[in-house]
């Protein structure tokens, strides 16, 4: 063969070759995309990134595609216990209220809300209390949580997954507690009382699951009036509670403030007259018992 036709045969060769390469990229693009694929479907690891990252496109897909059912099975509600034994405090992970607070005592105080009605119709539960992103229930003594909380985790669980209204049409839920709302005829202490109360205080009892409501003040004798709801009611340490924290905090910022005292409703009234009976029975018992010795109790 000639030099010059071996030539012309090398340059057909090499152009037949960069033909073929540039008429292939479709190869390249299908071995990317599917070894891309692999690693997302088959690498824990990639899996986990793509949880963890909230902006992923992956991540908004999946939420998107997943709907309501998605939302059920990432709902998870936690517990906080409070200082009052009988109540406990279940956080839920969403708003429940618009800022306000709201206290059922029984089933006729919970007519406007139906979680609150579902909620009291579970035996051993005597109390709920609605806070921002919290609610509080509280039981009977004689009854345990292990047995209670059950129930109450499948009542919260189906109310706010399926995003119903926490009040019947009419009721309202405000967005800022009335009772520490400074009015235009409130005096200059009055004012301070309730922006303390409202802006220290209320945020440090609701992480207990309760809260405060302003009474009053009396400017002559310089006591404030409050009232405990929530897990702080009924609670052994709210006397606590009143005297070492808010009675002194309210007595330093306002040196008006003589003291701090509980409002009680007629059934803790009822309660404590009840409590202080029992005590001088019991005392009255270990006094006969001092006395006598010998006999048998």
């Amino acid at each position: 063969m000639s030099r010059s036709a071996t030539t012309s045969l090398t340059r057909s060769l090499v152009a037949s070759t960069s033909r073929t390469i540039l008429q292939s990229p479709i190869v390249k693009r299908s071995f990317i995309s599917t070894s891309t694929r692999t690693i997302a479907t088959t690498s824990s690891n990639a899996f986990a990134g793509i949880r963890s990252s909230r902006g992923s496109n992956i991540r908004r897909k999946n939420v998107e595609f997943s709907g309501i059912r998605q939302q059920r099975r990432t709902m998870f509600i936690q517990t906080e216990t409070t200082p009052n034994e009988a109540s406990l405090k279940f956080i839920p992970g969403v708003k429940v209220t618009q800022g306000s607070t709201h206290e059922f005592l029984d089933l006729k105080s919970a007519l406007s809300s139906p979680l609150a009605t579902r909620l009291l119709m579970i035996e051993g539960i005597n109390e709920i209390f609605f806070g921002p992103d919290f609610v509080t229930c509280s039981k009977d003594e004689s009854y345990n949580w292990s047995i209670l909380k059950p129930e109450i985790f499948a009542i919260l669980m189906e109310h706010f997954s399926s995003g119903a209204s926490l009040f019947k049409e009419g009721s309202e839920d405000l967005q800022q507690a009335e009772d520490t709302r400074i009015l235009d005829t409130d005096s200059e202490i009055v004012g301070m009382i309730k922006e303390l109360l409202e802006t220290r205080v209320r945020p440090a009892i609701q992480e207990d699951g309760g809260d405060i409501e302003y009474k009053g003040f009396n400017e002559e004798t310089g006591i404030v009036n409050l009232k405990l709801k929530g897990s702080c009611r009924g609670c052994s340490s709210s006397s606590v509670t009143l005297k070492n924290g808010i009675e002194r905090m309210l007595m330093h910022y306002v040196p008006e403030v003589q003291s701090v005292e509980q409002v009680l409703d007629e059934e803790e009234l009822i309660a404590l007259e009840e409590f202080s009976k029992l005590e001088a029975r019991l005392e009255k018992q270990q006094k006969q018992r001092e006395g006598n010795p010998d006999k048998p109790e």
